[in-house]
């Protein structure tokens, strides 16, 4: 699980996003949103501490799920967009 919160953090980063993030904290926090939802497609918005706006797209299957991609928007307007596919 590791691989995946590494992968998380570094295709983040990659964006140009300025703030450290955790992989495992991102994906645990989109594991408990899709936890008993139908399959199907979800746009899930979080808002975190700093008052940036994470947007994630996901498919949802019987037993995982897809993360497709993550916008982030900022307070001063930026916004840093991450492709999962």
């Amino acid at each position: 699980m590791d691989e995946i919160y590494n992968m998380i953090e570094e295709l983040i980063r990659a964006s140009g996003y300025p703030l450290e993030v955790s992989g495992f904290d991102i994906y645990n926090e989109i594991c408990d949103e899709v936890d008993g939802k139908e399959n199907g497609s979800y746009i899930f918005m979080s808002k975190h501490d700093n008052n940036d706006i994470f947007e994630y797209t996901l498919t949802i299957y019987d037993d995982n799920f897809n993360l497709g991609s993550l916008s982030i928007r900022t307070l001063e307007g930026k916004t840093y967009f991450i492709n999962f596919d």
